[in-house]
């Protein structure tokens, strides 16, 4: 973590749990109607009227899916709201509340959890969602960051990951692989950094894939898109553990099977450059990499013509039946099954 020795630190102590909730939590504004009573009392009050609620949290946790050697807290705070997001966004859903729990060590100073909730803000302001509560306490083993996401969707409207029928597109949003190779790179450069702490490391080659990596952006568009192009998907997820692991998920939850084309697969050249860099296969990132938070999403081949030509979807395969197993098919036309080798957190 980098550090400006001359800077102030508070000790957080001197404000207590609920003084230090109070300082973080100070500029929040509440947006959303559905949003009752928010900070402050002894629990928020949501009112959904006629529309389906949907839930999800996450948790991250230092040295197991941070390194604050590289992730700056603010990039932090933004990172750990788009995770949460992306999950509701897989629903078909709206995104409009989100709670935020803190385990901290007395390591960390008032300004670094500033620096921290000042992420958690200015994602809650682009993504138009209330920070509505959530707990501090104290940690012996670094820092806890756990986000609660609750959102809102019409019960005709909302997705799940199953319902993919024999013959719907396999689809997905943007690229992938670009947040892995990011990793790659930050990892690469922190060892030099420990070799030779004088060192600069020049980042400019691989801007797209370290903001891939440390910034990422939950896909809010899509899901106002497929309002747009009156496109519902039949079934979607979302891309945090790589595409083969997904994919593997939605046909089991559908209970079918499906073929992948290696050809179809979307890479930024950045990604194909920088895998090329480390001799490592693109494909084999863009499948089991992750955390690209992507959607993933099938539909009925008669939307077709609603999607074909936007830049934002890729067909990459299509739903088979069952008994076809799940296959890749290699730019050599050969099938291989698909293994699902993405993050496992244990």
């Amino acid at each position: 973590m980098i550090e400006d020795k001359n800077q102030s630190k508070t000790d957080l102590g001197q404000l207590g749990e609920f003084g230090l909730i109070d300082h973080l939590t100070k500029h929040f504004e509440i947006k959303n109607k559905s949003s009752i009573t928010g900070i402050g009392d002894d629990a928020a009050v949501l009112d959904f009227d006629k529309k389906q609620v949907v839930v999800s949290t996450d948790m991250l946790v230092e040295g197991v899916h941070f390194d604050l050697a590289y992730m700056p807290l603010k990039h932090l705070g933004y990172k750990a709201v788009m995770v949460n997001l992306s999950d509701i966004y897989a629903m078909n859903a709206k995104a409009t509340q989100i709670t935020v729990s803190l385990a901290v060590s007395n390591r960390f100073p008032l300004e670094a959890l500033e620096a921290l909730y000042a992420g958690i803000e200015t994602a809650a302001k682009i993504y138009n969602v209330d920070v509505i509560g959530g707990d501090t306490t104290s940690s012996t083993t670094g820092l806890i960051l756990s986000v609660t996401a609750i959102g809102e969707v019409d019960s005709k409207d909302v997705v799940y990951r199953k319902g993919a029928k024999p013959n719907d597109l396999i689809v997905v949003t943007g690229d992938l692989g670009g947040a892995y190779m990011g990793l790659q790179v930050l990892e690469r450069e922190k060892e030099v950094f420990k070799v030779n702490p004088q060192s600069q490391p020049d980042l400019e080659p691989y801007t797209y894939i370290i903001e891939r990596q440390l910034k990422p952006e939950a896909r809010k568009d899509v899901i106002e898109l497929f309002k747009s192009l009156d496109v519902k998907p039949t079934s979607m997820i979302d891309l945090s553990d790589g595409l083969s692991s997904e994919t593997m998920h939605l046909c089991k939850q559908s209970n079918v099977g499906c073929e992948l084309y290696e050809n179809k697969i979307p890479l930024d050249p950045q990604v194909i450059s920088t895998c090329e860099e480390f001799d490592i296969d693109s494909t084999t990132i863009a499948l089991n990499g992750g955390e690209d938070y992507e959607l993933l999403f099938t539909i009925d081949q008669g939307d077709y013509p609603k999607i074909k030509g936007n830049p934002n979807f890729t067909v990459v395969g299509f739903i088979k039946e069952k008994e076809a197993g799940m296959q890749l098919i290699t730019r050599g036309g050969t099938s291989i099954e698909l293994k699902a080798q993405g993050w496992n957190s244990f």
